[in-house]
């Protein structure tokens, strides 16, 4: 096991505050750094996340980050993997320390996601995430592959609009009690019906924003953690990471994220548990259908349609799924969404999240997942909480 002993995020919103992604990604740093109770010296490897270089124009970005927050000397890596690339991240950092290359890590992951490029120019460029020579030259959109992917999941499990509509309120009104995320609201029935629609059924309500912001984690071998940490850090029990065809049609099932149920399955294997044991879960939500087609991948319900209708997945619900408010809500500066959704369920585990969002009751495990392409590149990992007596 791994404990995370730091773990912050920025605000994720667009920023017209004249600052920039090194700045957003020194202040989690240094914010993460402080819950650890460590100095930039005690970190032994940087482990980077950012999806596109055309959003920062940084070639190497592990480099520079380093200079920027003191760790000079360190090793370095960035890591990329599409809208997976925090989880990937987190997974990076792990692996090192279970190899024992490393006792403490820091995972970064920052993205100028809304402030860098025109709208048509992200449309572009997100159409060559999927295969370029079969989606990327023939102009298809994110949503539109998105879009099919649901038609596909609610033919199968009898979704409807409405449930979509239930995706982005809960989100968003989980996000009224996140003072970071980008989109707070409290959506009326009329603001559905009015929405543009994207790509049927999808409307623009639906979809996550373009956000700017950044996410930090440190990570520590239990023995190279301050005493101080030690009994109430939580754990990362267990990863997992698999990949599906990066064409849609090319796939047997195109509305099941199949490497996302590979990913989860060898996660739960590592950390030893079921998907019973799941206390809540932040889960990628790029759009509203994602939210249910990877709850149903993840093992977390057998009926994600009832079970969303029932209030399973509420804040006050048996499962709460993104409590931050998710992408929908808290927004998504792309390669600090998986390292931001660890760090909340760190943050949750330890009962130090936002106070209208902390439940009262205790937490056992929590569950943070992300993916790259339309369920293509998926990693999942399993924290546990630590000692809280």
């Amino acid at each position: 096991m791994v404990l995370v002993i730091g773990a912050a995020l920025t605000p994720f919103n667009r920023r017209r505050d004249g600052s920039g992604f090194r700045d957003w990604a020194s202040q989690a740093f240094g914010d993460a750094l402080q819950m650890a109770g460590l100095e930039p010296g005690d970190i032994d490897a940087l482990i980077v996340s950012s999806e596109s270089d055309f959003f920062t124009l940084q070639l190497n970005p592990a480099s520079v980050f380093a200079q920027d927050i003191g760790l000079c000397g360190a090793a370095t890596l960035r890591v990329e993997g599409g809208g997976g690339s925090g989880q990937y991240a987190v997974h990076a950092g792990v692996e090192r320390i279970l190899s024992r290359r490393a006792q403490r890590v820091a995972v970064l992951g920052v993205d100028p996601s809304a402030s860098a490029l025109d709208g048509d120019s992200i449309r572009e460029l997100y159409g060559y995430s999927f295969d370029f020579w079969t989606d990327g030259l023939s102009g298809v959109t994110a949503t539109g592959l998105y879009a099919l992917s649901w038609q596909a999941f609610a033919a199968e499990h009898r979704g409807t609009a409405a449930d979509l509509d239930r995706i982005a309120t809960k989100n968003r009104l989980n996000a009224c009690e996140n003072p970071g995320a980008h989109l707070p609201r409290k959506h009326t029935a009329a603001e559905f019906e009015g929405s543009a629609e994207i790509a049927s059924p999808y409307k623009r309500l639906h979809c996550s924003p373009l956000s700017d912001g950044a996410a930090a984690l440190i990570l520590s071998a239990p023995e190279a953690a301050p005493v101080a940490r030690q009994p109430s850090a939580p754990k990362i029990t267990g990863i997992g990471a698999a990949s599906d065809l990066p064409g849609l049609g090319h796939r047997k099932s195109p509305g099941q994220f199949v490497a996302k149920s590979l990913a989860s399955d060898r996660a739960f294997q590592m950390a030893g548990i079921g998907t019973s044991d799941i206390d809540l879960a932040e889960v990628y939500d790029a759009y509203a259908g994602a939210e249910l087609q990877a709850i149903a991948a993840l093992g977390l319900s057998g009926d994600p349609i009832t079970d969303l209708r029932d209030g399973r997945f509420d804040a006050d619900g048996a499962c709460p799924v993104n409590l931050s408010g998710g992408l929908i809500g808290q927004g998504a500066p792309v390669g600090a969404t998986g390292v931001g959704q660890a760090a909340t369920c760190a943050l949750l585990l330890e009962g130090r999240y936002h106070k209208g969002l902390q439940p009262e009751r205790p937490l056992g495990h929590a569950l943070a997942d992300t993916h790259g392409g339309v369920g293509t590149s998926c990693a999942v990992t399993v924290l546990q909480a630590g000692d809280r007596t």
